[in-house]
């Protein structure tokens, strides 16, 4: 290590930002993943504080607060959500403890199960929407800065775009 130069002589010379193996498509994935991971991160207690209910089990409410009162089958979630069902079974038992899902039996199919929100289910979420979308928004600003929008718009040309 000399006066003018300070990393030790046997730390290599770091590689240039453009001279990356991955393609600007997975580097922009890769950039996206982060982002969501601060989001989640974020949320986790929020979430716990604001429904008392853990992030999978909020990402159910979530999926359910789309749907129809009819919910959905329980094969759907863990499809859409991309969990085990044995998992999903927990989770769903641990939200119909609270108050907040209802489970019942597809008819004409013995082993179907449907999933939907209740009344308290609805209305906490609608009481702490506002505040989640907050954190959801303050994560996404505080991870994202102009390199990392640029890289995502540039993986989704159309984010650019005004709706139409």
């Amino acid at each position: 290590m000399s006066a003018s130069d300070p990393r030790p002589a046997d730390l290599p010379e770091c590689p240039a930002a453009d001279a990356g193996l991955l393609p600007d498509e997975l580097r922009a994935w890769m950039l996206l993943l982060a982002a969501t991971g601060t989001v989640e991160q974020r949320l986790r207690s929020v979430v716990k504080e604001c429904l008392d209910v853990s992030h999978d089990e909020f990402l159910i409410l979530c999926l359910l607060a789309e749907q129809p009162d009819a919910g959905l089958r329980m094969t759907q979630v863990a499809d859409l959500l991309g969990r085990p069902k044995t998992r999903l079974t927990y989770q769903i038992a641990c939200l119909q403890r609270a108050g907040l899902v209802t489970r019942r039996s597809v008819c004409g199919d013995k082993r179907g199960v449907r999933v939907a929100l209740t009344g308290t289910a609805r209305e906490r979420l609608r009481e702490t929407s506002a505040l989640l979308a907050g954190t959801v928004r303050q994560a996404l600003a505080d991870s994202m800065g102009a390199e990392q929008r640029a890289a995502v718009r540039a993986l989704v040309p159309a984010l650019g775009e005004e709706p139409r």
